[in-house]
């Protein structure tokens, strides 16, 4: 019996991606279009292979480029974003994503398959969304279980 959810099965396989050589402007109207806080920057290694190199928050470019006073034009994507990034693999656990999270202090990771490819974005909110239905779950049963407790005495 498996004990725990892996990240592959919960993660959103729709991700907005950019590459570094994206103008940070088009990058936030991306974000702004797409509705997304940030962008996995990737290089292709075929037409439906990607390898995750940075990634780009909306705090990035707050801090990067507006607080920073620093001019956007003649930015680009990886100028700005995050090279070092916290990536899980699709079978690492609920638990062990979690603790990548912690650990980094982020509140979103890309999910990557074999050879490290792309493959979706797991945030925090899908987490607490899995979370919320599994305690829902919980809940049920305590209720169920009480139930049968009460037709059960004399």
């Amino acid at each position: 019996m498996k004990d725990s959810l892996a990240a592959g099965e919960i993660c959103n396989r729709v991700v907005t991606i950019t590459y570094p050589s994206m103008a940070i402007n088009e990058a936030a109207r991306l974000m702004r279009e797409r509705r997304v806080g940030c962008l996995i920057s990737v290089e292709e290694l075929s037409a439906r292979q990607s390898v995750v190199v940075g990634v780009l928050t909306d705090r990035d470019i707050a801090m990067g480029v507006v607080a920073a006073d620093r001019d956007p034009h003649g930015m680009r994507v990886g100028d700005v974003m995050t090279k070092d990034v916290v990536k899980v693999r699709e079978e690492d656990s609920l638990l062990d994503v979690l603790a990548a999270m912690r650990r980094k202090g982020v509140r979103r990771v890309p999910v990557t398959g074999p050879q490290d490819v792309l493959v979706g974005i797991l945030a925090l909110d899908d987490v607490m969304a899995v979370l919320a239905q599994q305690m829902q779950a919980v809940a049920q049963a305590v209720s169920a279980a009480a139930g049968h407790e009460r037709t059960a005495l004399p």
